[in-house]
């Protein structure tokens, strides 16, 4: 694996280290002692798979509360998404600021996001599949959502959705929420 840092720290990109061959390649999708070694928390409670069936599909901004925040680790392995976090550590310098990549299934690159961070994606493709590795199980009373179109964090979507559920196009904005509700 190669972990690469981003803007915002704690969360990082990462590549496989591919070992090729005439067969095909073979490649460590996750190691422990590795995510240990670059800081980030290796723990996996549980792996989920999302499939959408169109170009355009929102899903997110989602996050949990304390005790039961979590982190998260994505890849697409079929079709294209584009990945967005955001960090909503009120003490970090880089407090409600966002970082976007492309995940595909080419690519192969994968997104660690750590604890207290919003996470949301968009396909790119039709018959897009993600796979996500969380830290914690869903606790529905400590979920909670950002708004994909607050003009407070202003990420710039490669496109607009074309299909988002009822709960994620109402999260409220950032100014109608107390910052101890976040």
């Amino acid at each position: 694996m190669q972990i690469h840092t981003t803007p915002l720290p704690g969360s990082a990109l990462v590549d496989l280290k591919l070992l090729e061959d005439d067969r095909g390649f073979f490649a460590r999708a996750f190691c422990r002692q590795e995510f240990i070694d670059a800081g980030l928390e290796p723990l996996v409670e549980q792996a989920n798979i999302s499939f959408n069936h169109k170009a355009g599909t929102l899903r997110g901004f989602h996050y949990q509360l304390e005790p039961n925040a979590e982190t998260k680790f994505i890849r697409c392995y079929r079709g294209a998404i584009w990945d967005v976090i955001v960090d909503l550590r009120p003490e970090s310098p880089t407090y409600l600021k966002w970082f976007g990549a492309e995940l595909t299934e080419d690519n192969r690159t994968a997104m660690y996001v750590p604890r207290n961070f919003a996470h949301a994606y968009i396909t790119l493709t039709d018959k897009a599949e993600v796979m996500y590795q969380v830290s914690t199980a869903y606790t529905p009373g400590a979920e909670r959502g950002l708004r994909w179109d607050d003009p407070a964090i202003g990420v710039e979507w490669p496109r607009p959705p074309a299909v988002i559920s009822e709960k994620d196009a109402a999260w409220p904005l950032l100014s109608e929420v107390s910052v101890e509700a976040r």
